[in-house]
């Protein structure tokens, strides 16, 4: 964790222990990167307003040579602050003051995305030139390496397993988040736009990833998948 309120860092620290997590906290960025960079960490606690740097310019620096899930944490709340996060690389938000009970649930749910490889579904999808690698956790285009968080690959996967079919915003979440937990409306628009810079030959024209106007997205099969 990442997070100049000592005492609130504290809190959590004593709130999580009795639970099975380790949580190792530091006051500052400079601290933080470079426990990131000398250590192996399951996940990433940030804070937005930090006292030695902005905790976006943080968030993308981490996510510029890690995929480790990362919750950010913003006291001042505004849809804008949280767009920005998720469109640098975050799995998560949480704002400002918040109940220790959502942050524990809102970090299970970005951690059992590292569950062990035997959890999860396996096997390659190819789609044409889109490769999608579940048991490297790895997506390929042309045979090249495109970068995703964990959650936006869970939200390709959900995508890709019922290509050609029509889904909301909402059961995409739900399929991907595992907990019922509240969740702005934009928040999957932002992911669906990263994902599509990452696998679309021109993501403001997709042909793979599709919107279907006030209902949801489609994953769409095309005639040089076969």
């Amino acid at each position: 964790m990442i997070e100049d309120d000592e005492s609130l860092s504290a809190m959590l620290k004593e709130y999580l222990a009795p639970l099975g997590i380790d949580l190792s906290a530091k006051p500052n960025a400079e601290a933080g990167l470079d426990a990131l960079a000398d250590g192996h960490y399951d996940a990433l606690i940030l804070d937005v307003m930090l006292p030695d740097a902005d905790g976006f310019d943080v968030c993308r620096r981490v996510r510029n040579g890690s995929d480790i899930p990362i919750l950010m944490l913003t006291a001042r709340g505004g849809e804008t602050d949280r767009i920005v996060g998720l469109e640098l690389g975050a799995d998560d938000y949480l704002p400002k003051p918040f109940n220790p009970r959502e942050l524990l649930a809102r970090l299970r749910a970005i951690l059992r995305r590292r569950a062990a490889p035997g959890a999860r579904p396996s096997g390659t999808w190819r789609f044409g030139r889109l490769e999608i690698d579940r048991d490297e956790r790895a997506v390929r285009v042309d045979g090249e390496n495109r970068t995703l968080t964990a959650y936006q690959f869970d939200l390709l996967c959900a995508l890709a397993e019922r290509a050609g079919t029509v889904q909301s915003r909402e059961t995409l979440m739900d399929r991907v988040r595992g907990e019922n937990l509240e969740a702005f409306d934009r928040s999957i628009d932002v992911h669906i736009s990263r994902i599509r810079n990452a696998i679309e030959d021109d993501p403001r024209h997709p042909r793979r990833v599709i919107t279907v106007r006030g209902v949801g997205y489609v994953f769409a099969r095309r005639q040089d998948d076969d």
